[in-house]
């Protein structure tokens, strides 16, 4: 019984998504000093990202599950069928949360005391579509604090360059979120749920999604500026340019059918993309 809640719970999570932030986190941790940190670090970095995505979604499903019941495309999750109830997946949020403060302690002091703020962000983000078509950025801003995270939890201090990661991520997701929102456009309009489609109509939503997404790429690659990255990382930013052409090649406006392809597997591969050519231009000597 519990085996099957727990799978339950990880299905309604949907765990395999952490692929989206988890490789902006090592990003992130690679960076400060330009090499792999100790496995020390790397491993309660995961576990930070772990606790805080798992936090994360579960307080949206928790914060959104009378919303998903009435929504059609949502109305089979977990906790509006009754598979699970809201005081198990609340209980399961507590610990994730532990989980993340506690790494977050292992890690650095800056870190450990910024906790707090990261977990803010996280609970605050499910009421945003309540009130504001902001949400999408929002959104990105929880996933954005990974690298930025990251790179505080080895250097215990801010710079510039994870700042501007940070932003680049936020626009990344704002971005795809709202190709994901203009799924929800007829019943975020009947429901009063604010989002950029909903506002603004999904052929402009289209057009903000593409400029976010242009934006985040120059942020991308300001990064490789500010720390003076070389020829092997600026190759990974063009396919991640190329990435994100073919994202907003498979949707349209009268054709939003493939938007899962665009948000799951093109995002997923993106982020990847972006940690391995990090690490190849960190590693790989070019001489």
């Amino acid at each position: 019984m519990a085996f099957r809640k727990l799978r339950i719970f990880l299905e309604m999570i949907k765990v395999e998504h952490t692929i989206f932030a988890l490789p902006f986190a090592y990003t992130g941790a690679l960076l400060v000093e330009k090499k792999v940190p100790p496995a020390h670090d790397l491993a309660w970095i995961t576990l930070a990202m772990v606790g805080a995505r798992t936090a994360a979604m579960s307080l949206n499903r928790i914060i959104d599950r009378h919303i998903d019941a009435r929504n059609p495309r949502t109305a089979n999750r977990a906790i509006p069928r009754g598979l699970i109830s809201s005081a198990e997946v609340w209980a399961y949020a507590v610990l994730a949360l532990g989980l993340l403060f506690v790494s977050a302690y292992n890690l650095s002091p800056l870190a450990f005391k910024l906790s707090p703020l990261a977990a803010l962000v996280l609970i605050f983000y499910p009421y945003t579509k309540r009130f504001t078509w902001t949400c999408h950025l929002i959104l990105g801003l929880a996933l954005g604090i990974a690298p930025l995270g990251a790179w505080i939890a080895i250097a215990n201090r801010f710079d510039l360059a994870p700042v501007i990661l940070c932003a680049g991520v936020m626009f990344w997701v704002a971005g795809f979120d709202i190709i994901y929102a203009c799924d929800d456009y007829d019943f975020d309009r009947a429901e009063g749920i604010y989002s950029i489609p909903a506002r603004f109509g999904i052929k402009t939503g289209l057009r903000v999604s593409a400029a976010f997404h242009v934006l985040a790429l120059v942020l991308f690659a300001s990064v490789a500026l500010v720390l003076q990255l070389g020829p092997i990382y600026y190759t990974g930013m063009i396919l991640v340019a190329v990435l994100l052409f073919y994202q907003h090649h498979l949707v349209r406006p009268d054709d939003l059918s493939r938007s899962g392809v665009a948000f799951f597997n093109l995002n997923a591969g993106l982020s990847v993309a972006t940690l391995v050519f990090t690490l190849l231009d960190l590693t790989v000597p070019l001489e």
